[in-house]
């Protein structure tokens, strides 16, 4: 591949490539079941006229005569407390062309992408960022974590340092002309729209590729060649999107690092939250004085901390994070007070695939104990939803009886962190 012999390369024309086929290709890679933008435009009606909106889409991206709609603003839970995430909606026909130009990027860009960075990459998941820190940190024994929290890192991204940094790989204008209205199509909230000066909105299908782009040249390429020839001691950096921890097997380099880290992203517009990101000694038990509590961090809804095996080894294991946990039990009492009307069958069918969905990303070894608990949770909270519908109360052994003819899954580890298999159902 072209992008691959040619590192230094910039690629001036790669808008010839998307042709209506390759629109095609992107509609159908565009989740169709997702909420309408601010046109109000459902998948399936886009779909009742599919081959003259293509090519209507087609001919406005080439010609410039696209106008990139604002995105719709909702809010979704985030942590244990009242805090929100804020997602952008696009339109459906702005996802497509959204997902039509990753399609181009997205090859010239794997190249280029370090093997530290994992989030919204082909091939690439969360479980495999899990098991690299798992690995680095089992190698180091330990050593020291700095678990990193950039604030509000969708809405500082900055849009001038981002275009320099594509233009050292892409140049063709029609691309660039896109992402620039992209950037600048603001945003619907409360019935006004705003055009902010930087960011892109989570929820674009073009953003986390963006934001892989801008961290790549402000976080990544920066570790790999100035910060670790500079260190003594091993040290690792496992990145997903904006989330990221380093691992280091001295404390000294640990200070220095976090020394300077603040200063190099304010240098390109980003703010490191300074209560949540901190220097975690994680070391095995075994290494601490006595006065000593073992140090924990929370990494992609996991807390990480040190336990014996069942032989007897010091291993890193993990466990559901206490925020994630809070918060899914909140939304299975919410939907759960919405729907208690419900047939008993189709009450159970939902919360099966819920509690399904849960094993299949927290079902890591070892962490089975937060995932039975899990489970009695949501059993509580259905037993008490269903003993309001009835103004009667339902007593656990009716309860009992009642699961006997509508069972819930029971919880199940899906992944191995240590052999990265996934187990067959």
């Amino acid at each position: 591949m072209l992008a691959k012999r040619s590192r230094e390369m910039s690629f001036t024309s790669l808008a010839y490539l998307m042709d209506l086929e390759w629109l095609h290709e992107a509609y159908r890679r565009t989740r169709k079941d997702g909420a309408a933008g601010v046109d109000g435009v459902t998948a399936d009606e886009y779909a009742a006229d599919l081959e003259d909106n293509l090519q209507s889409l087609l001919d406005r991206a080439k010609s410039g005569a696209y106008r990139a709609p604002p995105v719709r603003r909702v809010h979704i839970p985030k942590g244990a407390g009242n805090a929100t995430r804020p997602i952008g909606i696009p339109s459906f026909e702005d996802k497509v062309l959204q997902r039509a130009v990753a399609m181009l990027l997205e090859p010239i860009y794997e190249q280029d992408f370090d093997s530290c960075s994992y989030g919204f990459r082909p091939g690439r998941s969360a479980h495999d960022a899990l098991e690299a820190i798992w690995n680095q940190t089992m190698g180091h024994r330990g050593g020291w974590v700095i678990d990193v929290d950039i604030q509000q890192f969708f809405d500082s991204l900055d849009h001038a340092h981002l275009r320099e940094f594509l233009k050292q790989r892409i140049r063709d204008g029609v691309l660039l002309r896109l992402i620039g209205k992209w950037l600048k199509a603001g945003v619907l909230e409360g019935g006004s729209v705003y055009r902010p000066d930087s960011g892109t909105p989570q929820g674009g299908v073009i953003s986390p590729l963006l934001a892989n782009v801008f961290l790549h040249y402000v976080l990544d390429e920066w570790f790999a060649e100035e910060v670790r020839p500079r260190l003594a001691g091993r040290s690792s950096l496992i990145r997903y999107a904006d989330d990221f921890v380093m691992c280091f097997e001295r404390e000294r380099d640990a200070r220095r690092v976090l020394e300077v880290l603040p200063k190099r992203l304010g240098k390109y517009g980003l703010t490191v939250h300074p209560e949540k990101t901190r220097l975690v000694r994680f070391a095995r038990p075994s290494d601490y004085d006595d006065d000593d509590d073992p140090g924990t961090f929370d990494f992609l809804g996991f807390t990480h901390y040190w336990a014996r095996s069942r032989k007897g080894n010091w291993v890193v294991k993990r466990r559901t994070a206490g925020s994630r946990f809070s918060r899914g039990l909140r939304m299975i009492s919410a939907w759960c007070r919405r729907h208690r009307h419900l047939p008993l069958q189709t009450q159970q069918q939902a919360l099966s695939r819920k509690l399904l969905g849960h094993y299949s990303y927290y079902g890591l070894t070892g962490n089975a104990p937060s995932l039975s608990r899990y489970r009695y949770e949501v059993l509580c909270i259905w037993r008490r939803h269903l003993a309001r519908r009835n103004h009667q109360g339902l007593p656990w052994w009716k309860f009992v009886r009642l699961l006997e003819h509508y069972p819930l899954p029971t919880a199940r580890v899906v992944h191995s962190i240590y052999h990265h298999r996934v187990a067959n159902a």
